[in-house]
């Protein structure tokens, strides 16, 4: 499958005012077109870094990345247009409603009203939002805002689809229908997905792939069953003890905070 992202030594530090701060240090990544990639590492591993560096929220220090064929620092405004960005706290206004959210998004990456409308209409009856359309969104359940989320992060139809823990804060029933969305974007419309999470069933039981990252570099990366048997000792190991083993620290209770840039 050809690559819809690559990263060669992608970095990030920050200077603060005891000194430089290497979030991420040389991260090499590929992810496959059709791909759900799971991005894991502890506390401060340069996670979050990582990903707001490939959607163009955050500038590289060093290092070079293309996603979907577009460069991060020549072209950044074809990377934004090749990807959506869900972020952990997601972006509705709790002041209307879900219809104006989805076509105010779709009028945003400049679809006619006429588009914008069909858009929203598709996009609500694929993520089980058609019956929500006219309710504000301030009414609606973590699990119904989150699939709102996506659904704005879906309207100008992108390659690759950013998900910065998608399921934080959910429900089992949210998070279990949030999967199963995850796998229909993969399956049914040939999307890119890559996601951060500190949910190791989650990681373990959506992602094609893993990339475990560790103090600013890749510690380890490959399948669940290929990551387990590795460093588990057996393909039976569980995720946790093979994270463990790869890291020497459990997974992190929330993304990794980098310091303000100065």
């Amino acid at each position: 499958m050809p690559a819809v992202i690559s990263a060669a030594g992608l970095a990030r530090t920050f200077r603060t005012a005891r000194g430089p701060v290497a979030a991420v240090r040389g991260i090499d990544l590929t992810v496959h077109e059709g791909e759900i990639l799971g991005l894991l590492g502890p506390n401060g591993a340069g996670k979050t870094t990582t990903l707001r560096m490939l959607t163009t929220l955050l500038a590289p220090t060093g290092g070079t990345a293309t996603v979907a064929g577009h460069d991060l620092a020549t072209d950044p405004a074809g990377v934004r247009g090749a990807c959506g960005y869900v972020a952990q706290s997601g972006g509705v206004d709790g002041q209307v409603s879900v219809r104006e959210e989805l076509v105010t998004q779709a009028r945003l990456y400049r679809l006619t009203r006429a588009q914008a409308v069909d858009r929203c209409a598709g996009l609500a009856g694929d993520l089980g939002l058609a019956d929500l359309l006219d309710r504000r969104t301030s009414a609606l359940s973590g699990g119904q805002r989150r699939r709102l989320d996506i659904a704005m992060a879906l309207t100008h139809r992108p390659k690759v689809l950013f998900l910065d823990e998608p399921t934080t804060g959910l429900d089992p029933a949210g998070r279990a229908g949030l999967w199963e969305l995850i796998r229909r974007l993969r399956d049914e419309h040939g999307t890119t997905v890559f996601l951060t999470t500190h949910y190791l069933d989650e990681a373990d039981a959506l992602s094609d792939r893993l990339v475990i990252v560790d103090r600013g570099v890749v510690a380890a990366q490959g399948t669940p069953a290929a990551l387990k048997l590795q460093h588990g000792g057996s393909i039976d190991a569980s995720l946790q003890d093979t994270f463990l083993a790869i890291t020497g620290r459990g997974p992190s209770p929330s993304a990794d905070t980098a310091p303000v840039a100065v």
